[in-house]
């Protein structure tokens, strides 16, 4: 049987809003927006603070790619804002340069039917986790750990089946046809004991051609960056290339992920690393940390202050006094200097 729901992402089991009605936009913002003027793009949008969500968003996708110089448009909405959604815009102009996947891989490989059952009821517990507001989680130990007791217990019968079948995850990961046993995979790798062993294949699993499965991927080296800060000496190196490469990336989610993972990878304040953001990432930083939702702002805002030099307390400073745009001007006339 197929079990097609065990390809939702953990960040997507919170619903945008509970009932029959649908959904109304809270907040609307863009990203990609560099030439194209914004007035034109919310005229084919259509959809402005306090509209419900558009019924069709391929529709919508279609009159925004008609502006002329945009080649792509995505729209993607998301929790929330005073019981509202925030719909985010994304746009790759002409002459952008995309963030590229791999082609989508022709293997048969299938993961074993305990490793399924065991994630199809992880799926579960982790709904009910949600239905009671307990959906934290911590990464000491280098893979997620639910603060809910339950939602934990049946992460945890994944360390044993990911120790029995490393060469069977890595192989899904990397070649399976079904982006579902991928995805999986994907999540599922993470707790192997030995866990430099398998970066290689998550960072390659970072450029799939499926969204969810570079969620579960970057979550899951998220998660290496934490033990590796706590333990050096486990050789675990977590590069932020395609971490940095995935700000410009046109989904949301994307966007959204990188810039959270490399809060963690970037604490040491590697100056190499820092210098790789600013090249690669500056202007995509500055248009995520003037984000209007508060939440989806800061990890890009503290990533636009480290890449700057700016010590953390006063990062923490300026972002409490809510002067976010001292600190994206000080970024900008540096980059100009």
């Amino acid at each position: 049987m197929r079990l097609n729901n065990l390809r939702l992402s953990i960040l997507f089991l919170i619903p945008i809003l509970a009932g029959a009605q649908a959904p109304r936009v809270g907040v609307v913002d863009f990203y990609g927006v560099k030439k194209v003027s914004e007035d034109k793009i919310r005229k084919a949008l259509g959809v402005t603070d306090g509209d419900p969500l558009p019924r069709s968003k391929e529709d919508v996708e279609e009159r925004i790619e008609a502006v002329p110089n945009i080649v792509r448009a995505r729209l993607e909405a998301t929790c929330c804002v005073d019981g509202k959604a925030i719909l985010y815009v994304g746009i790759e102009e002409k002459g952008a340069t995309p963030f590229n996947y791999h082609d989508e891989p022709q293997g048969t490989q299938k993961l074993p039917e305990e490793i399924m059952d065991a994630y199809r009821l992880f799926l579960l517990s982790v709904r009910a986790a949600v239905a009671k507001g307990e959906v934290g989680e911590e990464f000491s130990q280098g893979h997620s750990r639910m603060f809910n007791a339950k939602a934990r217990e049946t992460q945890e019968a994944f360390i044993p089946l990911a120790e029995d079948n490393q060469k069977v995850l890595q192989d899904v990961l990397r070649n399976s046809s079904d982006p579902e046993q991928r995805a999986i995979a994907a999540y599922v790798i993470g707790y192997v004991k030995t866990k430099r062993l398998i970066v290689d294949d998550l960072q390659y699993a970072m450029r799939d051609p499926d969204e969810t499965v570079r969620n579960h991927a970057m979550r899951t080296l998220g998660g290496f960056a934490v033990l590796a800060m706590k333990d050096a000496e486990l050789g675990i190196k977590v590069s932020p290339t395609w971490f940095i490469e995935m700000l410009s990336s046109l989904v949301w989610t994307d966007r959204n992920n990188a810039a959270v993972s490399l809060v963690n990878i970037t604490e040491s304040r590697d100056e190499k690393m820092l210098m790789h953001l600013r090249e690669r990432a500056l202007p995509a930083l500055v248009e995520m940390a003037r984000w209007k939702h508060l939440p989806h702002a800061l990890p890009a805002f503290i990533l636009l202050g480290r890449a700057q030099g700016i010590p953390e307390q006063e990062i923490q400073d300026t972002w409490s006094a809510g002067d976010r745009e001292k600190l994206i001007a000080r970024a900008l006339e540096k980059k100009k200097k």
